[in-house]
């Protein structure tokens, strides 16, 4: 069946088309700290006009990426769910290497290794410090990587006896590999992956930094981390 028959091949081609634009492939990824933004923040965030972000904040709305909401004047949109979040992630990482460009400042370069060092992919950790924990849980034998990401039973008892509920909806998998696009390895996605970086966050062993998806190991996070997964102190700060 040639691609001009086949059922799929338009919405694909529409679906790569809304891809294909460095603004709005920029508005996606800035999206994946999982957070909701204003198409102000847009706009700043990528140095385009509003009006431009608008146009392309309905397109991506209209092809099912983006969803929003209204809150008064204010107009948020975020990634529409976890599928669009992993499609996003994927693509990013297949995406070849390029030279960063040189930092213009010291706070520009602090960012930069703020990012790398540990931050959130959507709603799970990402950087070394994502790669840390996903090596460490397996070295535990409580994720297997061998054939695919998979919690073992080790692992479900784990995070049960961490207080961390692992409620599974919709067709979203219980583990699933993320390849990190800085460490170029894969960092543990999936059900399991979101909890574990709510609870994170939630018991103070990470902090936000910055406007960015950075993330700052705290020394209570540094603790609990080397207690509960080996992973030596202050190697993640």
């Amino acid at each position: 069946m040639s691609p001009r028959t086949h059922p799929g091949a338009a919405a694909l081609a529409a679906l790569a088309g809304l891809l294909a634009d460095e603004t709005r492939a920029g508005f996606l990824l800035a999206l994946l700290d999982g957070r909701a933004w204003t198409a102000g923040e847009l706009a700043r965030h990528a140095g385009v006009a509003a009006s431009t972000t608008s146009e392309h904040l309905g397109k991506l709305v209209a092809g099912g990426l983006l969803a929003e909401e209204r809150q008064g004047r204010h107009r948020y949109v975020r990634l529409a769910d976890a599928r669009v979040a992993q499609l996003v992630e994927d693509l990013a990482a297949q995406a070849p290497p390029t030279a960063a460009p040189r930092p213009r400042t010291l706070g520009e370069a602090g960012a930069g290794s703020a990012m790398a060092r540990g931050r959130t992919c959507y709603d799970h950790l990402a950087g070394r410090l994502g790669i840390a924990v996903t090596d460490a849980l397996t070295g535990l034998g409580l994720l297997r990587q061998d054939t695919g990401f998979a919690l073992t039973d080790d692992g479900l008892r784990w995070f049960d006896g961490l207080g961390v509920p692992l409620v599974r909806t919709g067709r979203r998998p219980l583990a699933r590999a993320c390849l990190d696009w800085t460490e170029r390895r894969p960092h543990l996605a999936g059900v399991a992956g979101a909890a574990l970086c709510r609870h994170a966050l939630e018991a103070g062993w990470c902090v936000r930094i910055g406007s960015e998806r950075a993330l700052k190991v705290t020394d209570r996070g540094g603790r609990a981390l080397s207690e509960l997964l080996g992973i030596p102190e202050g190697t993640l700060r």
